[in-house]
């Protein structure tokens, strides 16, 4: 079989801050009138920057992947989500916490695609959790009740969504339970990235295998923020596992060239000519996606 190279060259990006698992949408507005607008702007480009004991994390959100694979003509597919059904079935702080960032990812998918019924269900099992975890004041009644006025209109939506995470976050952190917040945050991008897996096996966009391939950074990332951790036994397993795929991430071939930056003076703006090269191969790519696959499953199994 002939091996089928991707050499992916980005412009580098400056990146908006969010909260932790903050997601936000850059669709067009709506027309839909609702009861209760939100008049907030939100920004598809957003990246979450995490600070745990001094050191920040640059972690994408779940909805960036949301949105990429939604371009990419990917169509709508429930059966890749985690069942809302499923959420009685974690009886560990750990499975709550990783399933919560598991079922936010969820959450957003669903919203992205305008399924407003499933989005509900979602938010809902959300909420359990977040009860289960210590986490109600972030996915209360009347964050739901303002949810089903505001069905119709995606923006508004994803607003909700991300503002109940950065409340969930806040809250973590002022109790001191930055475990419980890496864990979320970990579930989030485990399930984003099995979206790109499953909409790369279904249409070969470059654009969504490329957004996989940059995730050796971000995984990076996510292990210094677990490592902290690693002596609880959950977090042993799933640390271990994300090592496992590290050290097949580490075959994808990162090149960064710095090009000086160009400032027009006129119009005062800026332009970053640095490029980054990305290079993965068609067998690469499905190693990682077993490996992501064989995580997902067993984290919300």
């Amino acid at each position: 079989m002939t091996k089928k190279y991707f050499n992916l060259k980005s412009q580098a990006i400056a990146f908006a801050v969010l909260s932790v698992f903050a997601v936000s949408c850059g669709s067009d507005a709506t027309e839909n009138v609702v009861e209760d607008p939100i008049e907030k702007e939100v920004d598809p480009n957003a990246t979450q920057l995490m600070e745990i004991d001094g050191k920040v994390f640059s972690i994408p959100s779940p909805i960036q992947t949301a949105i990429l694979i939604q371009k990419a003509g990917t169509n709508y597919n429930k059966d890749i989500l985690n069942a809302p059904s499923n959420v009685t079935d974690y009886s560990t702080s750990f499975k709550k916490a990783i399933n919560l960032g598991i079922y936010g990812a969820d959450l957003g998918y669903v919203t992205m695609y305008d399924q407003t019924q499933d989005a509900i269900s979602y938010l809902t099992a959300v909420k359990k959790i977040g009860d289960d975890i210590g986490v109600s004041s972030a996915f209360d009644m009347e964050l739901v009740e303002r949810f089903e006025k505001n069905i119709g209109n995606k923006d508004s939506l994803l607003v909700l969504v991300s503002d109940a995470y950065k409340s969930s976050d806040k809250y973590l952190k002022n109790q001191k339970q930055n475990d419980i917040g890496a864990v979320i945050l970990a579930g989030g991008w485990i399930e984003s990235l099995y979206f790109a897996i499953n909409a790369a096996e279904m249409t070969n966009n470059e654009d969504v295998i490329k957004r996989i391939a940059e995730q050796k950074t971000t995984l990076n990332n996510l292990i210094k923020l677990l490592v902290p951790y690693y002596s609880k036994p959950e977090f042993t397993s799933l640390v271990d596992k994300l090592m496992e795929l590290n050290e097949i991430y580490d075959q994808v071939k990162i090149t960064y060239t710095f090009v000086k930056p160009t400032t027009d003076a006129a119009t005062k703006t800026t332009t970053i000519n640095s490029t980054t090269e990305i290079t993965m191969d068609d067998e690469l790519l499905k190693t990682i996606s077993a490996k992501v696959i064989e995580i997902r499953a067993e984290i919300i199994s």
